[in-house]
């Protein structure tokens, strides 16, 4: 049994007195009952919707070796039989583990932030570093006030490289964040308007992501994209921060990390990048030009920490996009044949939404196939919305869509501007919208499903995977 941090190492971080008979250690670290391991430290963190106090129980049925608890709470859960290092305040306690871990580790260190490909970026470095070393990041998009320090405390002391998104919704949220991982070298993958009922402006968006560079260890490195309007104030951000090296990504002829040619394909892409003076050539497993960009950033990020940059973009050949990401269905249909189902309901904003319609727009399909595109809302637009939902019935056109399916509040504004050329059907919600899309499918067709998380469009995913049964390899070829 590997320990990830002796009780005595936890009591030293976190400043906590220990209670009952602690063990030698502990093997992980869990602030969630539903998926922690036997032998791991459970956080007991207060969120916004639950308190980890209350899941004491369910946390010794699950194995936990020790508990972190509230001093406020001790008196209701010193009873349980299951050791506590007991803290005034529990979230800070894990903040305080988490600096603890970066102390003590010699990973070279990259965080990554954007209004989009935070976690695509973040999974794509996870895949080509391990050509390398052993690498360390978030099993999922843990980017928040508390997903940092989780993915933080849980840093082995061994790993050679160290991966975190960095994620935000108001001004402010990305700086304590980033001084608790203290990078190497920082990423922003790009600037567009999500979250921009938050912020006055796109400028405001792109202080806010570029708040990431406060935290840039003496002698790191800023990573910016090269083709983004908001370049100059980025870089200028990074030089005020003390950050000497800023580097470039992306087509424009200045960028250090260039894009010098591409070939889109069905289930990927071909490429030739130059890195630092270095041309390389290779593919990339997942299609689009928008993961196009993202290598981009991972190829720089890999040849500052001292990778070997060929073997990254030979790994992430064998990439494949995230639940919710761009992830790729064929399905039978019960007339014969199959269709394709690309899911992009994870997330969306003006400029991810452009992105998936390029998807659709790029795809081949035989003769008397249609493209479909079935949209949700995109939240956190305030002001702004109407405006930016009805402006996507341009990017519909553009994309060649034949059949419109959307369904919530914010899509109304596009309902009511339906782009010419394109059959559109709308409903309030996406239960509505289901049957519809469900009956309207026909074989070879290519369906994109896209939305921010919390509009539900994952349902309709969902629907289609158990209504069309997976086609088989032969199918699939």
């Amino acid at each position: 049994m590997t320990l990830l941090w002796s009780s005595e190492e936890l009591i030293a971080a976190t400043g906590g007195r220990p209670f009952g008979n602690l063990p030698e250690g502990v093997t992980g670290v869990s602030i969630d009952t539903r998926t922690m391991k036997r032998g791991e430290a459970f956080f007991a963190i207060k969120g916004d919707r639950f308190d980890g106090h209350d899941f004491a129980t369910a946390a010794m049925a699950a194995g936990a070796a020790v508990m972190v608890v509230s001093e406020d709470r001790l008196p209701a859960l010193g009873r349980l039989a299951i050791p506590k290092i007991v803290v005034p305040d529990v979230l800070k306690a894990l903040q305080d583990v988490a600096l603890a871990a970066r102390a003590r580790s010699r990973a070279r260190i990259i965080a990554v932030t954007g209004s989009a490909g935070k976690t695509t970026t973040k999974e794509m470095l996870r895949l080509a570093l391990e050509s390398a070393g052993p690498v360390h990041a978030a099993e999922n998009s843990f980017n928040n006030h508390w997903g940092v320090p989780l993915t933080l405390a849980r840093l082995p002391v061994d790993a050679k490289f160290g991966v975190f998104e960095i994620g935000m919704n108001h001004p402010g949220e990305i700086e304590p964040l980033v001084k608790l991982v203290q990078p190497h070298v920082a990423i922003v993958t790009m600037v567009a308007g999500a979250h921009l009922g938050h912020f006055s402006s796109l400028e405001e968006i792109a202080k806010a992501k570029g708040e990431i560079f406060s935290g840039v260890i003496s002698g790191g490195q800023a990573i910016i994209n090269r083709d983004d309007a908001r370049w100059n104030l980025l870089a200028k951000m990074a030089m005020d921060a003390g950050i000497q090296n800023v580097w470039g990504f992306g087509e424009n002829p200045r960028a250090q990390f260039r894009l010098v040619s591409w070939e889109p394909g069905e289930n990927g892409s071909s490429l030739t990048v130059r890195i630092a003076g270095q041309e390389i050539t290779g593919q990339i497993g997942a299609p689009g030009r928008h993961m196009v960009q993202n290598a981009l950033a991972v190829l720089g990020a890999g040849y500052l920490v001292g990778a070997d940059v060929q073997q990254m973009l030979d790994a992430l050949s064998r990439f494949k996009p995230a639940e919710g990401r761009g992830q790729r269905f064929r399905l039978k249909h019960p007339e014969g044949g199959t269709f394709t189902v690309i899911d992009e309901s994870y997330n969306a904003n003006p400029a991810s939404m452009r992105a998936a319609l390029h998807l659709l727009s790029a795809a081949s399909i035989p003769e008397g196939a249609r493209r479909i595109a079935v949209l949700g809302d995109m939240l956190e637009l305030g002001e702004h919305s109407a405006r930016l939902h009805e402006a996507l019935g341009e990017l519909v056109s553009a994309a060649k869509t034949d059949l419109l399916f959307i369904a919530g509040e914010e899509m109304q504004a596009l309902a009511a501007r339906s782009p010419s050329g394109t059959e559109v059907e709308y409903r309030p919600t996406v239960a509505e919208l289901e049957p519809l899309v469900l009956q309207a499918v026909k074989p070879g067709d290519i369906i994109v499903v896209k939305s921010s998380k919390s509009a539900g469009f994952s349902k309709l995913v969902e629907a289609l995977l158990k209504h069309f049964p997976a086609a088989d390899a032969a199918a699939d070829a």
